[in-house]
C-alpha cells in the first residue's frame, strides 16, 4: 500500500508492502486459523484477493463499553433530538422552492444543473443523512412518528426509499462488514470490474445507483405498511409537483439526487466512512499478531455542518443512539479513545485518491464471514437492542 498521505492523521511505523494481503486473525475465543481454506470464500475473491479478511469482532461494541466504563455520562447524550425536525422541514421546503424557480428553466442549461449541483444536491445530500438519523429514532421519541417523519424527508429525493433504507442500515451497524449482511459492502463483481482508474470514476460518479440496487441483490426487506405508505406518499408527491409545476421540477429532484451521490464534495463521506485509507504494514499481515485493520474512519471538518455531522463516524458507530448534535460533545468527553484514530481531512481528496491512487480501491473493505444479525427480518431484536 501507499505511503499515508494528507488524508488521514495515522502513519506507519514499517515500510509499506504493495501486495495485498487476506487477514485471518484469532476469534473471540482466541482459536486462530491458519488456513485459508477455513474460510469458504468466493472464488473470485480467492483469485484476486482482493477484501481485508479477518475473524475478529468490529471494533464499535468493544470501545463503546470501555467509554460507558470510563465516563458513564456519556449515556445521558442518547435520544432524540428536537431541532432536526425543523432543520428537515427547511430543507424540503427550499427544494420546493428551487423546483418552482425552475419550473420554466431548460433541463439542458447551465442554471439549471448549477443550482442542482450547488443547492439541490446539497439539499438532497442533508436529506438522505436526515432519513439516516431518524432510521436511528433520533427525530422523535415514537417509533411511528420517526417512521412516517423519515417519508417526509423523503419528498424532495423522488424515489421512495426511506423504509426499506431502515432495516439495510440497521443491520449495516449490527453486522459491520459480515459478508451477505452489510450491504454497504462492494461486491465481488464491483471489486473486479471498477479496479482500475476508470471503473472507480465511474464508480464515483454513479455510486448512487450502486447504492440503491445493491442492497436489494444481496438481500430483501419485507416490505410493510411503512413501505406501502413511503411508495404511496412520494407518487402522491411527484403527481402534485408534475401537476402543478410540470416535468422541469420533477426533473429538478432527481438531477439533485444523482448529483447528490455522485462527484460531489459531501458524497465523499460514502467513501471515507469505511474504505481502508491506511498503509497495510507486515506486522499488520500476520495473523499471529492479531492487529485489526481501521475499518472505520472519522472527519471533522466544516462540511459536517451540512451532513448532520455524520463525519464523526466512529463516534455514531459506537453510539448510534446518540444524535448528530451531541456527537462533538461524546467526542470531547472521551477524547483519549479517539484522538488516535485514523481520520481524513477532505472528503474531496478522498475521492481524488480513491479514483487515483492504486493502492485504495473498491477492494479496500474489511470482510467478515461470521457475526452480524439482520434488522427487520423476523429477527427478534429488541427496539432497545436495535437502537444500542
Amino acid at each position: 500500500m501507499a505511503p499515508l498521505s494528507a488524508s488521514t492523521t495515522t502513519s506507519a511505523s514499517e515500510p509499506p508492502t504493495l501486495q495485498k494481503t487476506i487477514r485471518l486473525k484469532g476469534d473471540g475465543g482466541g482459536k486462530v486459523h491458519n488456513e485459508i481454506s477455513n474460510l469458504q470464500r468466493d472464488p473470485i475473491e480467492v483469485k484476486y484477493r482482493d477484501f481485508f479478511w479477518t475473524y475478529t469482532e468490529e471494533p464499535h461494541r468493544t470501545r463503546r463499553l470501555a467509554i460507558i466504563k470510563a465516563h458513564p455520562e456519556v449515556t445521558k447524550l442518547c435520544g432524540p433530538e428536537p431541532l432536526t425536525k425543523y432543520v428537515v422541514l427547511g430543507v424540503v421546503s427550499l427544494q420546493i422552492l428551487c423546483s418552482y424557480v425552475l419550473r420554466n428553466t431548460p433541463f439542458f442549461s447551465a442554471p439549471f444543473w448549477l443550482l442542482a449541483y450547488v443547492v439541490g444536491a446539497t439539499a438532497n445530500q442533508n436529506l438522505f443523512l436526515a432519513i439516516h438519523e431518524i432510521s436511528h429514532n433520533l427525530a422523535f421519541r415514537s417509533a411511528t412518528a420517526n417512521r412516517l417523519f423519515a417519508i417526509v424527508a423523503n419528498l424532495p429525493i423522488g424515489i421512495p426509499y426511506s423504509a426499506s433504507f431502515r432495516p439495510y442500515h440497521l443491520t449495516h451497524h449490527k453486522s459491520l462488514g459480515v459478508d451477505g449482511l452489510d450491504t454497504d459492502l462492494p461486491t465481488a463483481l464491483e471489486a473486479i470490474f471498477l479496479d482500475s482508474i476508470l471503473g472507480k470514476a465511474f464508480f464515483c460518479t454513479f455510486q448512487i445507483f450502486f447504492y440503491a440496487v445493491r442492497p436489494m441483490c444481496v438481500y430483501r426487506v419485507p416490505f410493510t405498511w411503512v413501505s406501502a405508505t413511503n411508495v404511496a406518499g412520494q407518487l402522491a408527491f411527484d403527481l402534485v409537483i408534475l401537476k402543478t409545476l410540470g416535468s422541469q421540477s420533477m426533473l429538478y429532484f432527481l438531477l439533485s439526487s444523482f448529483l447528490a451521490g455522485s462527484l460531489h464534495p459531501l458524497a465523499g463521506h460514502f467513501i471515507a466512512e469505511h474504505y481502508v485509507y491506511e498503509t497495510v504494514t507486515p506486522r499488520q499481515s500476520n495473523p499471529d499478531n492479531r492487529i485489526p485493520v481501521p475499518e472505520t474512519y472519522s472527519y471533522y471538518g466544516p462540511l459536517n455542518i451540512l451532513t448532520y455531522n455524520v463525519g464523526l463516524h466512529n463516534e455514531h458507530h459506537d453510539f448510534p443512539a446518540v444524535p448528530w448534535t451531541r456527537l462533538p460533545k461524546l467526542r470531547q468527553i472521551a477524547d483519549e479513545f479517539y484522538a488516535d484514530l485514523p481520520r481524513h481531512e477532505s472528503w474531496i481528496y478522498v475521492i481524488w485518491r480513491f479514483i487515483f491512487d492504486e493502492n485504495v480501491g473498491i477492494r479496500c473493505r474489511v470482510k467478515r464471514k461470521e457475526g452480524g444479525r439482520l434488522v427487520g427480518q423476523k429477527a427478534c431484536w429488541r427496539e432497545n437492542e436495535i437502537e444500542a
